[in-house]
Parts: C-alpha cells; structure tokens; sequence
C-alpha cells in the first residue's frame, strides 16, 4: 500500500512538474518580448552566431530569431507568426496576453482548481471577450478619414514620414482594393540604403539587368515573363556520350535558339526569368537590345506579370508558334533600371494598377527594420479598413476585463478560476506598458479601472508621458479591430493547448 501512494504521488508530481516546466518555458518568451510594448517600449538587440547583429522593436522579429528548443516555448512563437501571417500586427499583445493566460492557469491548479475546470472557464472568458471587442468595433467608410493615419503613426512606431507613405498608398489604392482579402498592402513595401522615401504606381524587380550591354530603360515595351529556366532541355551525361545522345543535343540546342529568335520577332524589349539563362539566349537577346532580367524572386515575378497583363509561361511555351507565345505577353509603358539603387522599374502596365512604396534608410543596419515598421503600419491601416478600430493602448481589455468579471458569478462552479485568467491576461497590456513607461503597473492599472467606473467610458488608459488617466480615443491612440480579436483568440487557444498538457514523454527515435 506505501509503494502505491508513493507511486501515486510521484504521479501528481511529475504531472504539476510538466505543468511548471511548460509555464516557465512561456514566461521566458513572454519575458523577452514584453519590454517592447507601448510607445515607451525599448529595442532588443539579437546576436547570431557569426556576429550579425539585429536591433529591433518588432516582437514577431525577436521570437522568429530566437534560439528556442523547448516545445512549448515553440508553440507560442507559432502563434506569433500565425498572427503575423493572418494580421501582419499585434504580435507582442498575443504573446503577452498567453503568457498572462498561461501564468494565471498554472497558478489556479497549484491552488489546487482541476485544469479541466480551469481551461472550461478560460474558453468561456475568451469567448465573451471576442463579443465584447467585436460589439464595441467602429468602422472606416472613408479612405480619408484622419483616423487612419494614426493607427498608422501607432503601428508604425511614430515614424511620422512611414506613416505618410503608407497613407498616400491606401489613397492610390483605394478602398475597395483594401478590403479585397487577397491583396496585402504590407507585401508593396520595399526598403532600401540610399532610396529616397517614395510612392509611385507601378512595381520594383529587386535585379539588374542580365549585363551591361543591354539596354537601360525602354518605353512601351512588350513584356515576357518565363517561370523557368530560358534554358535547352537537358540531356543526361550517359545519353550524351553515345552518338545518337550527342545528335539529340544539338537538335535541341538548334531548336532552343529557333525559340529564342521567335522573342526577338515579336519585338519584345523586357524578359523576366525566373531561374538562369543560356549563354546563347543571353547572346541573341543582347544583340536584339532586350532587356533581360533573370533569377527573379517568385513574388516579384507574379507581382510584374499583373501589372503589365502578363501570362507566365514555362520555357517549352516557346515551342508553341509566335500567335500563342504573343497573346502571353504584357505590356509597361516604361521599364527602367535605376542604376544608383540597381533595381528595375516598371510603369504604367497594362494589367492590374499597382503601387509600390519606397523607403529609404540610411545605413544597411536600419534598412530591415525600417522595412519591418512600414509592414506594421501597412497591416494595421488595411486591417483597420477591414475590420473596423477599438480603443488601443490596452484600455478596450481594461474594459472588457470589467464586463467579464461582472458575469463572474454567473459561471457554474470552479469554472470561475478560468474566467479569472482571462481577467488578469486582459490587463497584462496595460500593465505592461505603464510599466515600460516607468510607473507601478499596479497603481496604474487600479486607477484605469476605476476612472472606467467612474466616467462610464471604455477608452479609458494612461498618457505614458505623465502618467495621467487620459481618453485613448482623444489621443488618437486606436488599435485595428481585427488585430484585437486575432490576439485575444489566438492567445486563448495555446493557453488552452499547453495547459492540457499533462505528462512529457521523449519520443524514440524512428
């Protein structure tokens, strides 16, 4: 009987042990994000390991490039980058808020509440939270309204020339484009040591031209763009070295000249290829004066091939006679190579209206992340028209964490432990920003609680320049609805993953 309590209670240990590792393991991804928050958020510098250094204020940076093993410390940066990846912000307010679920959970079962009963509570608490946020959402009709351009300034760190670009691009795009759920504003930015900041219709090839002879720049140019290698089709070494393999080879070298010839009577002036191209396809073309560009990035190469009217073909396309390859064919207005910033332009295309924004920085060390701020400031603008804007600086969770705890005590038996997690990771923002400022979070937050009391009003948070409760709404600080609802949803789901986790077991080698 001794030996099976023994056993019994190693049981329970061992379980509470996987419990408290998985927590600790959150909390040091927590920890390194945390510091970031709020307008007085700091920058964290990342090392690797041939001495590259990157200096960033951007949470899915810091996570994505951390030396992380543990697995539930990776489950949370997976829930980073699918809130980047589905929202493009809101991050750090993910992270903060599962860390705060997580924390608060581990701490309820060492209370001794069943996890079952805190993770029921935890999945009612985020569920009344999404209702709440989605309730109290305003929405933009206007592609003016001034409103964007301060969720722009917010997400962008208040770089106030970001936020101007960004802005001047949803104005060309508009926003019915906006809303289109398969367009990306934040997928148009480029930046660049040297450039100047820069919006303009039309696209950028991140190449050169193939070489120095061909020519600079061509206006109403015929476009081709090739998804391939322009390259002949291959014969293997063995094939090759028998003579009717060696017959076959020039057979079809002569054929993969005659298809190159047929580019040049088409009279086209610009290819773009995806993979390499033939000495003899760069000799033929740079005879013809075309321009070609090879070795481009898949994204730029769809992104060229819209905006000229385009259809990509395969390098066999070029079998086909010249009628079908010239109904592939796109056409820009002007296409150029900007020697100083050794990139391509294209113009006025005939396919789909594109913008492009351009930002400039001075060094080779701020060029990513200058380019990462304008992503957040182009996500947050497009989600903000999509979704709507909520209160920002962690005031609407404030709120929210009120409505909640009024419903406490409707919620059926120990349940109630989980919706208090939910309370105390609604609060972590706020608490986490007044502290990046400088002051007691503790305070802090109790006087936002209670001037929302007081005033009736859910806008409600802390100017981090004198620590005074100020209306966030009259600040101008706003948060997109949708970055709200993503962060909150995915922050309760890996509280609710990694809290289920019972027993870690290593797994045998296959």
């Amino acid at each position: 009987m001794k030996l099976k309590q023994a056993n019994s209670g190693s049981e329970v240990d061992e379980r509470l042990a996987a419990l408290m590792t998985n927590g600790n393991a959150i909390r040091v991804v927590t920890s390194a994000v945390e510091g970031t928050i709020g307008p007085k958020g700091l920058d964290t510098m990342l090392l690797g390991s041939s001495g590259e250094v990157i200096i960033t204020n951007d949470g899915v940076t810091i996570l994505d490039k951390m030396d992380v093993d543990h697995p539930a410390a990776r489950m949370l940066i997976n829930v980073a980058r699918a809130q980047q990846a589905e929202i493009g912000d809101g991050t750090t307010t993910a992270t903060i808020m599962a860390g705060g679920l997580v924390g608060e959970g581990v701490n309820q079962v060492i209370r001794g509440v069943p996890i079952a009963r805190v993770i029921e509570g935890i999945r009612h608490g985020v569920a009344l939270a999404l209702e709440q946020i989605k309730d109290r959402a305003k929405h933009i009709f206007d592609i003016q309204d001034p409103i964007l351009h301060r969720i722009a300034m917010i997400a962008g760190r208040e770089y106030s020339d970001i936020a101007q670009l960004v802005i001047k691009a949803a104005g060309l795009i508009g926003i019915e484009k906006l809303r289109e759920s398969s367009f990306k504003l934040s997928e148009i930015i480029f930046s660049q040591e040297g450039a100047e900041n820069e919006v303009f219709m039309g696209v950028i090839v991140d190449k050169q031209r193939l070489n120095q002879d061909m020519p600079v720049k061509s206006s109403q140019a015929k476009v081709l763009v090739i998804d391939d290698a322009l390259e002949p089709e291959e014969i293997g070494d063995e094939a090759l070295s028998t003579e009717a393999g060696f017959k076959r080879y020039l057979e079809l070298q002569n054929e993969f000249k005659t298809n190159v010839h047929k580019i040049v009577e088409l009279g086209v002036k610009v290819v773009l290829v995806d993979r390499g191209v033939h000495n003899s396809a760069e000799e033929i073309l740079t005879d013809a004066g075309i321009m070609v560009i090879q070795r481009v990035v898949p994204e730029e190469l769809r992104r060229a091939a819209d905006h000229v009217g385009a259809r990509m073909i395969k390098r066999t396309g070029l079998k086909k006679d010249i009628t079908n390859i010239a109904s592939s064919l796109g056409l820009a207005k002007n296409v150029y190579e900007d020697e100083k910033l050794k990139h391509i332009r294209m113009l006025g295309g005939a396919g789909k209206p594109m913008a492009t924004i351009l930002v400039g920085a001075a060094t080779k060390e701020v060029v990513g992340e200058r380019q990462r701020i304008a992503k957040d400031a182009a996500s947050s603008v497009q989600a903000a028209v999509k979704g709507g804007y909520v209160p920002g600086g962690g005031s609407i969770e404030i709120a929210i964490s009120r409505d909640i705890a009024k419903t406490r005590d409707a919620v059926k038996g120990m349940a109630a432990y989980g919706v208090d997690c939910v309370i105390h990771a609604l609060r972590r923002p706020l608490a986490q920003i007044v502290e990046n400022a400088g002051y007691n979070p503790l305070e802090k937050v109790e006087d936002v609680i209670a001037a929302h009391a007081n005033q009736n009003k859910d806008s409600l948070g802390i100017d981090c320049d004198t620590g005074e409760v100020i209306d966030m709404m009259t600040l101008g600080v706003v948060d997109p609805t949708t970055v709200k609802l993503h962060a909150v949803k995915a922050a309760g789901e890996v509280a609710i993953a990694i809290l289920r986790i019972d027993t870690i077991i290593k797994k045998k080698e296959e």
